[in-house]
């Protein structure tokens, strides 16, 4: 006789199950932001994934996986990649902030008439002398922290 026999009971569960409700996509990865740009970036020069490769000297594999957001790349194998495609790290990764932020912006709308959105800030270029792009500085309370309760 097996345990299962003579202990039929019932399982309840701790906490409530949730509401269906319409989940919010998940959080976007830094590394699957990155592997678009470098994707998107070698789709729109035609190249191969063996020719960037092989002008990063990265293995075909590995920069597949990067691509896929499967791996998360060192600094150089970014910066070897970026320079294969004819781009600095600093393109690869203000691409990739760019879409991050498009992404962070899309997930803070309003899903229903009734929900609100809390927050709202963005962060603002400021521009030095002769009309030069500065850095990035947050706007809003805590400089740019969002605190939602």
């Amino acid at each position: 006789m097996s345990i299962r026999a003579t202990n039929p009971a019932d399982v309840i569960p701790l906490r409530p199950l949730p509401a269906v409700a319409p989940a919010l996509p998940r959080e976007p990865l830094w590394r699957d932001l990155v592997g678009e740009v470098l994707r998107r970036e070698r789709q729109a020069q035609g190249r191969t994934l063996k020719d960037v490769a092989e002008a990063a000297r990265i293995s075909m594999p590995y920069l597949s996986e990067v691509e896929r957001g499967l791996k998360e790349a060192s600094s150089e194998v970014l910066a070897a990649a970026a320079q294969a495609l004819g781009l600095n790290l600093a393109d690869v990764l203000a691409l990739a902030g760019e879409r991050l932020v498009s992404l962070a912006a899309a997930r803070s709308r309003p899903r229903s008439p009734g929900s609100s959105v809390v927050g709202g800030h963005r962060s603002v270029r400021s521009t030095g002398p002769a009309g030069s792009v500065g850095a990035m500085r947050p706007s809003g309370p805590m400089g740019g922290v969002l605190l939602a309760a």
